[in-house]
């Protein structure tokens, strides 16, 4: 059976989006007992963050070049959803070795380098959910970066089994050159903070539709969302929160409550944290994407999290993260 994908919607809303409420470390600390395999990432690369400032948000190419955008999008989503059904196959790894660069970096300990890396993690991917299906919820490319949140599905009409993944891959004439994935097992219950929205919905709506932002104003959106994720997480500055969130933001975090209100309560505790960082980010559309580490880490030191914001009217609206558990 062909993998099943969910095309995004480009949301009217306006501004990048979400709240970075509870991710990496605080997740960890705060999580509902939850197992998960990380493919998160640790990596021996010669093709890191690094390569790039944190300022930058990690990308070599222009955030302007929506031609190019355009094509890495199509070759990611073409890649994940035409191989994932079964990584080992001789289509899959024909395609793969169109799309992926034969030096490619995979951000994982012990992974092969080039398409092998690639096809690599898919199968652990469905080693880990049997049977599963990709389905993609949103995909963004944003100078030579394209990020993919999708689900390993089990079932593709049931949002609440299987894993939660974000992969981010780095393109250079048209082919992967690098690739991260993290994963996070998609609680099931009833969590104890009362939210039941799924880890993938779409649920904000705006008040009055919007034109979709322009790509200066999806810049505008990235470094709006940088900073308020670096300002809370690794300043630990909770006046943000009354600045930059709307205080019913919507939380796709099974162990968050919708609202500020928790994250204010959290901060407020005493509790320590350590300090996190953005260090590669995209906008596309009204979403923005943060990838963050521990402040000081190793260039090369793995992912701690991915998020997403979307933001309307100058306001984080809705939240959804990945935190891998190991």
């Amino acid at each position: 059976m062909q993998p099943t994908t969910k095309h995004p919607t480009r949301r009217r809303a306006a501004l990048v989006s979400g709240t970075a409420l509870v991710t990496g470390a605080l997740l960890a600390g705060l999580s509902a007992p939850v197992t998960a395999s990380a493919s998160a990432a640790a990596g021996t690369a010669t093709a890191t963050a690094a390569t790039n400032t944190v300022a930058d948000g990690g990308t070599t190419a222009s955030r302007y070049d929506t031609a190019t955008e355009h094509r890495n999008r199509c070759a990611v989503r073409t890649l994940l959803t035409r191989t994932f059904a079964d990584p080992t196959s001789p289509a899959a790894r024909r395609l793969a070795q169109a799309l992926v660069a034969p030096d490619a970096v995979t951000h994982a300990s012990g992974a092969a380098a080039g398409p092998a890396g690639v096809l690599a993690e898919f199968a652990a991917d469905r080693t880990r959910v049997p049977g599963a299906q990709a389905v993609v919820k949103h995909i963004a490319a944003d100078g030579d970066l394209v990020a993919v949140h999708w689900q390993v599905a089990p079932d593709v009409r049931d949002e609440r089994r299987g894993d939660a993944a974000v992969d981010l891959f780095r393109l250079r004439d048209g082919r992967v050159v690098e690739h991260w994935s993290l994963d996070q097992p998609i609680a099931t219950g009833t969590p104890a903070s009362g939210n039941t929205n799924t880890m993938f919905s779409d649920l904000y709506r705006p008040a009055r539709p919007t034109p979709a932002p322009s790509e200066r104003q999806e810049e505008r959106n990235r470094t709006f969302a940088v900073s308020a994720y670096d300002t809370l997480f690794r300043d630990h500055d909770v006046s943000v929160l009354d600045r930059d969130f709307d205080p019913a933001y919507l939380q796709h975090n099974p162990v968050a409550p919708n609202g500020t209100a928790a994250l204010k309560q959290l901060f407020g505790s005493g509790a320590q944290f350590p300090a996190q960082q953005s260090v590669i980010s995209l906008a596309d559309g009204d979403i923005v994407w943060t990838f963050s580490q521990p402040v000081g880490a190793a260039p090369d030191a793995p992912l701690l999290a991915a998020d997403l914001f979307r933001v309307d009217g100058g306001l984080i609206r809705e939240h959804w993260d990945v935190v891998p558990t190991s």
